[in-house]
């Protein structure tokens, strides 16, 4: 671990496949925008000799955040995978955005990953530990994932450790805070004019020893005398957290009793506490200064996860069935076993076509192998889910990314992560497996995205591009969804929120040459009957030859909400003739499907056909349609219209310090709150019931106002009269458009 006397030497050259499980470790980086994470995993790479000294991949391109669009807006959009050798083993770290609107390539960062980094940035205070980063941690330690946890931006003149760490036991130890530790202090220079004192190296607690990285390379010594009072106390601190987190019951009692517990006992219980996730260990890193070949506590930081972090065997897989859903034995991490591997991430090359991340959970993934790719897919989700969809492939090229570049592997062992080159039909979440066997991974949960953007083509050349273009963004992005609105006829991307939107335009526009206006969104509304009325259906012409002659009269009434449109035939004496009844009907459902007053479906109301005349020539099915339709917009003519919105019923979840603002918003949307229950974790369940136009934008407004701390959901409840005012308006604006 990152505090033993002795340092792994840096492998240099480049990352290669794994030659074992238990020599790969898969390492989530989380936290909030801004943290310092891609900083963190160039450092970390630099140290490891992966990348040269000016912090560049060796043949050019960052290591991280590599995308133009990153490079445009100085901020990560989505996850990347950056492989490093140190001391033998294989690290996969996994550096996942920290803005909210791309939580889901943080959840794929989560389900490819053993362990979990926390970075938070000690200039941030308070603030650098955000509400969503909170609730990744609790999803964490709900399935038992290692987390420790990294301060960086020490060189900060506000930055304070001691703070900081406070501020993390209080944010994270909520169950134990005694579990949350640092394993080591920082080291600070002489002050500056700006009484400043730069952080130069780390002392560590357990081995009492000083990592000075002052000159650039990692230089280890004794602790001067006057160093030793300051780190007495946080040292046996540490000790009694490791004690009580120890298998060894004795040791407490030992320790108690005035033992010396030596250095390497408490060194292996460390290492078991962190790979078990019941402790969680606090360092410290800081960027290396210009030239230099180490950033501070990269080399620690770099021991803890080989030592400390479990390796792919220590990590349950997910649960297996076949595809039609009968039980599997549960997977382990054998690369002999069968194969079972999963799509974490799409994306597109220009130049190679589509790139598939995947974890390999059991087995051994080979270029050229045939694979049955199985899976519901995370994309494109309906109301109903989607049905399983199942296709035989070929495996291209298998690749290590780094940057930009793909790096040629002859294979991937269970408990890997490699890029598979050009599988057309897989999706993010689809299980690779053997043809012979087929498997389906339990697939994990992403968000709903509940941001509706209506878009147009913006040229005929545009249109032509835009469906192709559309799919390829929803293949990638599984926390978008597309919908094509059969009753407003848009074309409408739901995102996760304002930022994952411009992005969305962006690569569109970007990376296939597509570009599309936003146009306002469109809820659909409906039209009914509030009382009772009837009308009259005259179809006739004469022109010569056979004429056009149908004449019917209705009644039509509402029904109870969710009727739909029932349509009744209570003609006596053949007035109209029993083969053109049908035709009556045909005729007034495609005029209530087009609407009667603003446009909008008719539904909820019972049309009767009371009577009418025919002629033996000139009547039609034609002019009986006809005259149905006209019956229909008659009765309407002389009715009051009702317009219906569609309510939504809105479950939010937020902290208690929030929920007076959630539920007053709320009411401002001509919401009823209906219910609230208390929920884990000082949370509040809010259930209410919201006409849909005025939660359009409701993702991005409860973000603000609860700071990223709640999350909801909603689901179609029902149609109900809008308001007089507000249905006058919409009426007035329809027949302006006439």
């Amino acid at each position: 671990m990152g505090d033993k006397a002795n340092a792994h030497p840096g492998a240099a050259g480049r990352a290669a496949a794994a030659d074992h499980p238990a020599s790969v470790r898969n390492v989530v980086l989380v936290g909030h925008s801004g943290s310092g994470k891609t900083t963190l995993v160039e450092a970390l790479a630099l140290t490891a000799g992966a990348v040269n000294r000016a912090g560049r991949v060796e043949d050019g391109g960052t290591v991280s955040d590599y995308d133009e669009i990153e490079h445009r807006r100085q901020r990560s959009v989505q996850l990347s995978l950056v492989p490093v050798e140190w001391g033998g083993f294989k690290i996969n770290l996994l550096d996942t955005p920290g803005y909210a609107d791309f939580v889901g390539e943080l959840r794929a960062g989560l389900r490819a990953a053993d362990a979990a980094l926390f970075v938070v940035s000690a200039a941030e205070g308070v603030e650098g530990i955000n509400g969503a980063t909170r609730m990744v941690w609790e999803e964490c330690a709900a399935v038992g994932m290692p987390r420790a946890i990294v301060i960086t931006h020490l060189e900060s003149a506000r930055a304070d450790f001691t703070a900081m760490t406070r501020t993390c036991a209080e944010a994270f130890g909520a169950d134990d805070p005694d579990a949350v530790l640092p394993l080591y202090l920082p080291l600070h220079g002489e002050q500056g004019p700006d009484g400043h004192a730069p952080v130069t190296g780390l002392v560590g607690l357990l081995s009492q020893r000083v990592f000075d990285y002052a000159s650039g390379e990692r230089k280890e010594s004794e602790p001067g005398e006057d160093q030793l009072p300051q780190i007495e106390q946080a040292r046996n601190t540490l000790i009694e957290g490791i004690i009580a987190e120890s298998e060894d019951e004795s040791l407490m009692d030992r320790y108690l009793g005035g033992e010396e517990i030596d250095f390497k006992t408490l060194v292996d219980d460390l290492e078991r506490a962190v790979a078990r996730g019941i402790f969680h260990p606090v360092l410290a890193a800081a960027p290396a200064a210009e030239g230099a070949r180490q950033g501070i506590g990269t080399v620690e930081l770099l021991e803890l996860i080989t030592g400390g972090f479990p390796t792919p065997l220590e990590h349950p897989a997910p649960a297996v069935t076949t595809p039609d859903g009968a039980a599997r034995p549960a997977l382990t991490c054998d690369p002999e076993g069968p194969l079972a591997a999963e799509v974490v991430k799409t994306a597109s090359d220009p130049y190679v076509g589509r790139i598939s991340l995947v974890r390999v959970f059991s087995g051994t993934l080979r270029p050229d192998d045939s694979v049955h790719v199985s899976g519901h897919g995370l994309a494109d989700r309906g109301p109903q889910g989607r049905d399983l969809h199942e296709a035989d492939e070929r495996i291209g090229a298998l690749s290590s990314p780094f940057g930009k570049q793909q790096r040629t592997l002859t294979r991937c062992i269970a408990g890997d992560l490699a890029c598979v080159a050009k599988l057309t039909r897989a999706e993010t979440g689809d299980t690779l497996s053997a043809k012979d066997d087929p498997l389906l991974m339990e697939p994990w949960d992403m968000p709903d995205p509940l941001l509706p953007l209506a878009i147009e083509a913006h040229s005929k050349a545009d249109e032509d591009k835009l469906s192709q273009g559309l799919s390829r963004l929803v293949a990638e992005d599984p926390t978008m969804r597309l919908e094509q609105n059969q009753d407003t006829h848009q074309v409408v991307l739901w995102c996760l929120g304002e930022t994952h939107a411009d992005v969305a335009l962006e690569r569109l526009r970007s990376r296939y040459g597509v570009q599309v206006d936003v146009v306002p969104y469109k809820v659909s509304l409906r039209e009914t009957f509030a009382a009772r009325s009837g009308g009259r259906g005259r179809h006739v012409k004469q022109s010569g030859g056979h004429g056009q002659y149908a004449i019917c009269e209705i009644a039509v009434e509402p029904l109870p909400g969710g009727s739909g449109i029932e349509f009744v035939d209570k003609v006596v004496g053949g007035a109209v003739p029993r083969q053109f009844i049908p035709s009556v009907e045909k005729g007034v459902r495609a005029q209530a499907a087009k609407g009667v007053a603003a446009g909008y479906a008719l539904i909820d109301v019972r049309i009767t056909l009371l009577d009418g005349k025919a002629h033996s020539v000139d009547s039609s099915d034609a002019a009986f349609q006809t005259a149905g339709a006209l019956a229909l917009r008659e009765a309407a003519s002389g009715a009051r219209i009702h317009l219906l919105e569609p309510v939504a019923e809105v479950r939010v979840l937020v902290d208690d310090d929030h929920v007076g603002a959630v539920m007053s918003d709320l009411s401002g949307r001509r919401g009823r709150v209906v219910g609230t229950e208390q929920a884990p974790g000082g949370r509040t369940l809010v259930r209410a019931e919201v006409p849909e136009i005025e939660i359009g934008r409701y993702a991005v407004d409860l973000r603000s106002l609860s700071q990223g701390t709640a999350r909801f959901n909603r689901a179609y409840a029902r149609h109900e009269p809008m308001p007089p005012q507000l249905s006058d308006r919409i009426r007035e604006q329809a027949e302006g458009s006439v």
